[in-house]
């Protein structure tokens, strides 16, 4: 894979600690929540869960709306 390929990848795709910063939860809770099934994501070949950015803004815009 290129750089730029790279590039396009890691645009797509958030760590844990910003899908957790985009959600206002701890990095740990994304993690559980991944492990849990209840979030969408890919493990890479170091180990490390990645997650689909649409998806992310997705929840995060209708956790927003919810009113708690």
């Amino acid at each position: 894979m290129n750089t730029l390929e790279t590039e396009c990848v890691s645009d797509q795709y958030l760590r844990a600690s910003e899908a957790a910063s985009l959600l206002h939860v701890s990095p740990k809770t994304v993690s559980r929540w991944a492990k849990e099934g209840k979030i969408p994501h890919f493990v890479t070949l170091g180990g490390h869960r990645r997650f689909p950015k649409n998806v992310i803004e997705g929840l995060a815009q209708d956790l927003g709306k919810l009113k708690i």
